[in-house]
């Protein structure tokens, strides 16, 4: 088992489609306590609860500091340790440059952005005590291509600022044996695009990936735990381009 008695944060993560919950079971098959951190509305415990016994759902708002702070409070109590930080949470918005708001581009760059220097910051000292740790963060082929299929030019920002933020953070903790590494997904089969693609468009699309086909939630969450565990020891500021070969460059 890769994940043999770690104990791993995922935020984002009760959604019983998204990445962060496929993570979530690929990480407790291997060994892993999993902590799942999501909105009270999203029932957290519920999710954990489904995952098996050993496992904790908090409830925690990633763009509030203290919810944050508190929430690696209660994980600390409760296993005393944290070895790996998936940062997952995130929104999205189908908007035009143009018709981004004030309030739009706050919601998503809160949620991606600060939520990842949150929960970030809040982790760092537990894992520089234990000197070692791995934080994965969810960006996206968006934030390479300057576009995805359904987010809009704010999406694009926040998720490219993660892969900046990433790389700076994996300079700056290396010395203290923390990895700080990114997956940017392409087209992921999920609850948020269910439904969103017209069949004609999503034939145009399966056409610019070479796999020819959309991503499964499990895609992902294999590169996730690959990058947590010690088969990726030696590998931080990495981003990991999990789109079928949409982005091959």
């Amino acid at each position: 088992m890769l994940l043999k008695d770690k104990v791993a944060v995922i935020t984002g993560g009760a959604g019983l489609n998204g990445l962060g919950y496929a993570t979530a079971r690929q990480m407790a098959a291997h060994g892993a306590r999993v902590v799942i951190l999501d909105l009270e509305r999203a029932e957290p415990s519920a999710a954990a609860a489904a995952l098996g016994s050993g496992h904790l759902g908090v409830v925690a708002d990633v763009t509030d500091k203290a919810s944050c702070e508190a929430a690696v409070r209660a994980v600390l109590q409760q296993y005393g340790r944290i070895d790996i930080l998936f940062n997952n949470a995130g929104i999205t918005q189908p908007r035009k440059f143009l018709d981004i708001t004030a309030a739009d581009y706050d919601a998503v760059l809160d949620v991606s952005l600060r939520g990842m220097l949150y929960m970030s910051q809040a982790v760092i000292p537990a894992m520089r005590e234990q000197k070692s740790g791995s934080i994965i963060n969810t960006s996206s082929v968006s934030a390479q291509r300057g576009g995805g299929i359904l987010g809009g030019p704010h999406y694009s920002a926040a998720k490219a600022g993660m892969l900046g933020l990433g790389r700076a953070m994996a300079r700056e903790l290396g010395i203290d044996g923390i990895r700080v590494n990114a997956i940017t997904p392409g087209l992921i089969a999920t609850d948020i695009n269910k439904g969103l693609i017209p069949d004609d468009r999503m034939k145009g699309i399966l056409e610019q990936i070479p796999l020819n086909r959309i991503g499964v939630p499990d895609d992902v969450a294999g590169c996730v735990v690959f990058l947590a565990s010690d088969l990726s020891k030696y590998l931080t500021g990495v981003t990991l381009d999990v789109n079928g070969g949409m982005l091959i460059h």
